[in-house]
């Protein structure tokens, strides 16, 4: 059993959480999927749907994978020294550290991603790519996977990178299975990335 911890905040958006948690909901007996915080609590989606955080950053147990979603609400938090010290402890311990479209501006941030590849929303590209001080941006990607650090472009590419994490982690026959329950067809191809010229 893994323990995923998806990270939350005011403006996260929707299915840059829902999109990879419905795909590792199909493997219950391998992942178990927990709402985190800064504090718990409801927490409101760029959508207006509220979701609930279970537990804070310092009472949540350690996770095995952490994923940081994007959304409008990333934009004021890479300004926030107090809530990026808390993010940076939090992971802290964690095997992988991942994210969906602009929430890796949030981990560059905090330092996350510093001397890693990673890529981000295509749309936000520009201003994300100015987040860390030695971060390698990929603009040309579906997502990369560099060491423990694995990044999606926007929103619904965390549904392929999750497919390519479970692929990964277990095998590519149990990512498929997980991908057909949801009837979904995943890119398996990080560098076929049709948004990026766009």
């Amino acid at each position: 059993m893994r323990e995923v911890s998806v990270v939350l905040f005011d403006g996260f958006e929707l299915l840059d959480v829902f999109g990879p948690v419905e795909i590792l909901s199909v493997l219950s007996e391998q992942f178990r999927v927990t709402m985190v915080a800064a504090e718990p609590g409801l927490i409101a989606s760029s959508q207006g749907t509220r979701v609930e955080a279970t537990a804070g950053f310092a009472d949540a147990a350690t996770p095995d994978i952490v994923m940081v979603p994007g959304g409008i609400g990333s934009r004021p938090l890479v300004d926030d020294d107090r809530y990026l010290e808390q993010l940076r402890t939090y992971v802290t311990g964690a095997n992988l550290v991942t994210s969906v479209c602009t929430g890796s501006a949030i981990l560059a941030a905090a330092g996350l991603l510093d001397g890693y590849r990673a890529t981000s929303n295509k749309r936000s590209f520009d201003w994300v790519a100015t987040q860390g001080s030695s971060v390698t941006w990929e603009r040309r990607a579906r997502w990369v996977q560099d060491r423990d650090r694995w990044t999606s472009s926007g929103v619904a590419a965390g549904i392929d990178m999750t497919a390519a994490l479970i692929a990964d982690l277990i095998d590519t026959e149990t990512a498929q299975h997980a991908a057909a329950v949801i009837e979904y067809a995943p890119q398996t191809d990080p560098d076929d990335d049709p948004f990026a010229d766009r």
